[in-house]
Parts: structure tokens; C-alpha cells; sequence
């Protein structure tokens, strides 16, 4: 029956052992800062690119959205653009899809 449930045998008073709360503490500060160095900082530093982005969108440029479309921008509002995707279909968009700004000439490669 050991095999299933290991025997737990209790200690003597003199042997327990409690970490202290300056190790406790350090060891919650390195988790933290890992959690940051890995998670937050890169996530942060994305959104501020993409942000850039999407304010420096103007008449004439040629994006990329998230979902895969080319086109070219034809309008620009506050929260929305229009691109031109084809000669005479235009759709509106939301700014915050744009994925990527290509560069001029791209489309006419393709």
C-alpha cells in the first residue's frame, strides 16, 4: 500500500525549517521581473509599433490588413480608411486592422 500512498512521517520539533520572508520575497521580485522581461515589455513595445503605424497611414499608401488583403488607401477618416483592393471595389476598413504598410509598387508586382 506504500506504492499508492506514500507514508508521510512527521518531523521533530528541532528540524522544521521555515524559509525566510527576505527569500520569499526575492524569489516573488525574480518571478515578477521574468514575467515582465518576457510578457509585458515585448507586448508593450509591439502595440507602440503598431500605434505608430496606424497614425502614420496617409492617402496613397499600400497596406497590408490583418486578414490578408492589398490595397490602397484611398480615404482616410478618424477611425476608418478605405482601400481600394481592385479597380472600382473599395472597402472600408477599421484602422486598427492594417497589419503592415507595404511599399509603393508592391501592388502592381503582384
Amino acid at each position: 500500500m506504500n506504492l499508492l500512498f506514500p507514508v508521510a512521517y512527521a518531523q521533530e520539533a528541532g528540524q522544521a525549517s521555515q524559509p525566510s520572508l527576505t527569500y520569499n520575497l526575492i524569489l516573488f521580485g525574480g518571478m515578477f521581473f521574468l514575467f515582465w522581461l518576457i510578457l509585458w515589455r515585448p507586448q508593450s513595445k509591439r502595440a507602440k509599433e503598431h500605434q505608430e503605424l496606424v497614425g502614420s497611414i496617409s492617402k496613397g499608401d499600400e497596406i497590408m490588413t490583418s486578414g490578408g488583403l492589398i490595397g490602397k488607401v484611398t480615404r482616410v477618416q478618424d477611425e476608418y480608411i478605405a482601400v481600394e483592393v481592385s479597380d472600382g471595389v473599395e472597402l472600408k476598413l477599421q484602422k486598427s486592422s492594417v497589419a503592415a504598410a507595404l511599399p509603393r509598387g508592391t501592388i502592381s508586382q503582384i
